[in-house]
């Protein structure tokens, strides 16, 4: 049986994951890591309500950054958040 504790974790990843923005966020990312302002540009909305869902998606470590200059770059945290984004879309691709 699971932990109570990793069920917890579990569902709070897919609640997250459950919401269409951070869905083209987390896309966005899986091509290329990108500052705010691209990511912006990219789903055509304000950097203010990106860096709000990015702040959501990094609290659950999906998403990490990293300091160039003054410019701060996301990207996926890790290959398992690629892999979970595939699996899902293999899912809702299949016949």
């Amino acid at each position: 049986m699971l932990e109570e504790n990793e069920i917890i974790k579990l569902s709070e990843v897919f609640k997250v994951l459950g919401d269409p923005t951070r869905i083209r966020v987390i896309y966005a990312l899986s091509k290329c890591e990108m500052c705010v302002c691209d990511i912006a540009e990219a789903l055509s909305m304000t950097q203010s309500a990106i860096s709000h869902q990015l702040r959501l998606l990094r609290t659950m470590r999906l998403v990490k950054y990293k300091k160039e200059g003054k410019s701060v770059i996301y990207s996926l945290d890790d290959e398992h958040i690629l892999q979970l984004f595939r699996q899902g879309m293999e899912h809702v691709r299949h016949d």
